[in-house]
């Protein structure tokens, strides 16, 4: 009887914690659509920023963010997958291999500012890119890569050791076994981890602030040397820096409003893919 209760009072407790984190979290996105909506226009996203941002559009801080996630994206993945399979595949057990995955376990929670600072010393100080593209997205790479790390290793290490048996025991050789027995049945959970650090990438603002971003520049940027605006640190100055900023508000809620759902619409381009790679290779 004592423990049928306690089962119950546990469901119930669990239950209203779930609850009560669905409705924060509708909340939060309740306020910021009704808010936003108003602000968002034809206009809105397309044009230029004028008045220090408070005017106009916010189309290079759309575009901004979608070169940042896009560069940050197209270093961290295929490196990130390359160390997974060396870990995975490749490494020996041993205290050097414990060691680096202690430290990208490490790394992977360590707070964005750090990062920021590692990127402003190395990407724009040392190597002399400037506040740049290239700066903005190297960083952001930097900070994304322990995530599609981690998360690409256990999804190597979820494929069945048949698989590898039986490719090497017909003659394949490492590679042959890797690339046609393991990575087409992996690369679904690999993506899962892709998709974590795709989001963070996007609504980080302490990294691009201190190596990419710009407060105000209504052009938008011609090479990868160029600073830009970022959706994320617009927002933060319409909040607390900008001189009207009770002016600025609907336009800041609107901002917030246009980066959930780049966010969700890059995630949601993320999933649709790895559903189809899942389909194709099921096992």
């Amino acid at each position: 009887m004592g423990t049928a209760r306690s089962e119950k009072i546990a469901g119930w407790v669990i239950r209203g914690a779930t609850y009560s984190i669905v409705f924060v979290i509708a909340s939060i996105i309740g306020t910021i659509v009704w808010n936003g909506v108003p602000a968002i226009s034809w206009e809105f996203l397309t044009a230029m920023p004028r008045n220090s941002g408070a005017q106009g559009g916010i189309l290079p801080a759309i575009a901004g963010t979608l070169l940042l996630v896009a560069g940050t994206v197209a270093i961290a993945l295929p490196l990130g997958m390359a160390t997974a399979i060396y870990l995975s595949e490749y490494a020996k057990a041993g205290r050097f291999t414990r060691a680096i995955r202690l430290a990208i376990v490490t790394l992977a929670g360590v707070p964005s500012i750090v990062f920021g600072l590692f990127g402003l010393g190395l990407f724009v100080i040392f190597l002399q890119f400037g506040a740049s593209l290239i700066a903005g997205c190297l960083t952001l790479a930097c900070m994304i890569l322990p995530t599609i790390i981690v998360a690409s290793e256990e999804a190597l290490r979820a494929v069945p050791k048949g698989f590898r048996e039986g490719s090497l025991a017909l003659g394949a050789t490492k590679w042959q076994t890797i690339r046609r027995n393991v990575l087409p049945y992996s690369v679904g959970g690999m993506l899962t981890g892709s998709i974590l650090g795709i989001g963070r990438a996007a609504g980080e603002t302490a990294p691009i602030l201190l190596t990419v971003a710009a407060f105000y520049l209504p052009r938008l940027p011609k090479s990868i040397f160029d600073q830009v605006m970022a959706l994320p640190y617009h927002l933060y100055i319409l909040v607390t820096q900008h001189p009207e900023a009770d002016k600025v508000r609907p336009m800041a809620y609107g901002t917030a409003l246009v980066l959930i759902v780049l966010v969700l619409g890059v995630n949601l381009a993320a999933i649709l893919s790895r559903i189809h790679i899942r389909r194709k290779y099921r096992w």
